[in-house]
């Protein structure tokens, strides 16, 4: 239930929305209707868009890592610490029941805006799971990596809020509601909104985004559920089992540096074709790379150094990661990335792997990282976090 008389200026919130607003206002204005050309015939008014279906929030997994299967367009990542001496447990589960009460339409805090298919996933990072369990998944930090550039503020952290939506307006207000439900008792290191770009079939059944360097992006993953109960959600132990742990990593990217390459070197840099995705070596979109193949005159058709060849699972040896990441205009242009994967070892391998030679690494500088276990799904007789902090 909301808290009862908070002071509306605890949080200035509405700023964030600026400029993932303005990329949905063409969303399905055309120009070229047809008309018969009859002077009495009405115009035909354009429908409005469809209000995107409601996604299910209570279950097996938290919403907003498989559900939807196509990622809502926009983000707000939200991190923050709770006070030194409050309890997680009764915290999370008040948090369960406001992100059920907000998808359901029946918060007032939503400002009358339809909640659509909005989707809100908590997660707890390391210093809060290891008060439950040093051994636990999710208890070790993420390590410092090279190409970082992180103020103190922006490492790590206790909880995250990710926010997903269809409409953009949806992200601070949510954002409000739940943060105005902890009250004192979290404080807000950093946030960041994004956006996906324009989504790309690449199988029969499955779309992926380009991102700002116009690539298109998470063409590999755990997308059957066989592959995501072995790369993606945890087994056990059964305190954290159906949950997965997530990485969170805010990068600057040198657009004027990479836009300076000719197409051939972008696509040399990540090993794909950037109109298609196709992987230089052939096939289709979704076609492993093949990392053996070259030219008649020896040389690897996919790069040594190339992105696909330096970050794939088969030759880090480890599994695949389930990658959603958005683009962003502050505080610099760039990508926040978010790896799922139920081992924080499937990213550590592979960004060292990728340390000792990426030719996308020189373009990026990371300014916020953090790792958080994201904790199973909820509901009215499980609250959030029980099988955690209960």
């Amino acid at each position: 239930m909301p808290r009862a008389e908070r002071s509306p200026s605890r949080r200035a919130f509405l700023d964030v929305t600026g400029a993932t607003v303005a990329a949905g206002l063409l969303a399905g204005c055309s120009g070229d209707s047809p008309r018969s050309g009859r002077p009495d015939e009405p115009v035909p008014v354009p429908s409005a868009a469809a209000t995107p279906r409601p996604v299910a929030v209570t279950g097996r997994h938290q919403a907003g890592v498989t559900l939807p299967r196509a990622a809502q367009p926009h983000l707000l990542a939200l991190v923050a610490d709770l006070g030194p001496t409050v309890t997680p447990g009764p915290l999370l589960a008040e948090l369960g029941e406001t992100i059920r009460a907000l998808a359901a339409g029946s918060d007032p805090r939503l400002l009358g805006l339809s909640p659509g298919d909005v989707t809100v996933t908590v997660g707890v990072g390391p210093r809060l799971v290891r008060t439950a369990g040093a051994e636990l998944p999710g208890a070790a930090d993420l390590p410092p990596f090279s190409r970082e550039r992180v103020a103190a503020r922006e490492r790590g952290g206790d909880l995250l809020i990710q926010i997903c939506a269809g409409d953009a307006l949806l992200l601070p207000v949510v954002a409000t509601a739940l943060l105005d439900q902890a009250g004192d008792r979290l404080r807000e290191r950093w946030r960041q909104a994004g956006r996906r770009g324009a989504e790309v079939p690449v199988a029969e059944d499955r779309t992926a985004p380009r991102n700002l360097l116009g690539f298109i992006d998470g063409i590999v993953g755990p997308h059957t559920a066989a592959e995501q109960e072995r790369d993606l959600w945890l087994a056990g132990p059964p305190a954290v089992a159906d949950g997965t742990l997530a990485v969170l990593r805010r990068m600057e990217i040198d657009l004027t540096r990479f836009a300076a390459l000719s197409l051939a070197e972008q696509e040399a840099v990540f090993g794909r074709h950037r109109a298609s995705g196709v992987p230089l070596s052939g096939g289709s979109v979704d076609s492993a790379p093949g990392l053996n193949a070259k030219t008649p005159d020896g040389r690897y058709l996919v790069p040594a150094d190339a992105h696909v060849r330096r970050a794939n699972p088969t030759a880090v040896g480890v599994g695949h990661m389930l990658r959603r990441s958005y683009s962003i205009d502050a505080p610099a242009p760039g990508l926040l990335f978010i790896s799922f994967q139920n081992d924080l070892r499937t990213f550590t391998s592979t960004l060292t792997r990728m340390d000792a030679s990426d030719a996308l690494l020189p373009f990026t500088t990371t300014t916020a990282t953090a790792t958080f276990l994201i904790l199973p799904g909820h509901g009215p007789r499980r609250p959030l976090g029980s099988t955690l902090f209960g």
